[in-house]
């Protein structure tokens, strides 16, 4: 069994539950208010190799990071490892909203052709909604093709904040 460590981290906008790895990988970041879908989705992706979690504080410098970029150092988000588990598909999407940088947004018919999928809106929708790592892997910045706040697992007013304190909301 894998040892997970895990940091409860203050924020403006809510307590967030900080899963990582003993080397120092983000495996899974959420608010605590939805700390049960979190814990669904790290039980799935890690149904074959289960893990044990364990109180830490700030494991890995990562809880310090994350607050960091609450503080307005919004790159350090680029510096944090992850790791997540999913499907190729999921895996794909994923890896592509670490390349939207902050202040910006796409669509996800955007993300769809970014993943060579552009018939596949709804499936990026999907995949971008089981992403276990909020905020590092940045799903708050994909919107509406009219330019809309659309889902987030968070919450709208949480997304909004995000892309406020971004630079990308006035």
């Amino acid at each position: 069994m894998q040892i997970f460590l895990s940091d409860r981290i203050p924020t403006p906008i809510g307590e967030l539950l900080l899963i990582a790895d003993q080397q120092g990988q983000v495996r899974g970041l959420d608010w605590s208010d939805h700390e049960q879908r979190l814990m669904k989705l790290l039980d799935a992706r890690y149904r074959q190799h289960p893990f044990l979690l364990q109180t830490a504080d700030n494991p890995a410098g990562l809880s310090e990071m994350i607050q960091r970029y609450f503080a307005g150092e919004l790159a350090v988000l680029s510096q944090i490892p992850v790791v997540s588990h999913g499907t190729p598909f999921q895996c794909s999407v994923w890896q592509q909203l670490r390349l939207i940088p902050a202040g910006s947004t796409i669509s996800y018919g955007e993300l769809a052709k970014r993943v060579d999928r552009p018939r596949a809106v709804r499936a990026v929708g999907a995949a971008n909604g089981a992403n276990p790592i909020s905020i590092i892997v940045p799903c708050h910045r994909v919107i509406g093709a009219n330019g809309m706040m659309t889902g987030y697992a968070g919450g709208l007013p949480r997304k909004q904040w995000l892309l406020k304190h971004e630079g990308f909301l006035r």
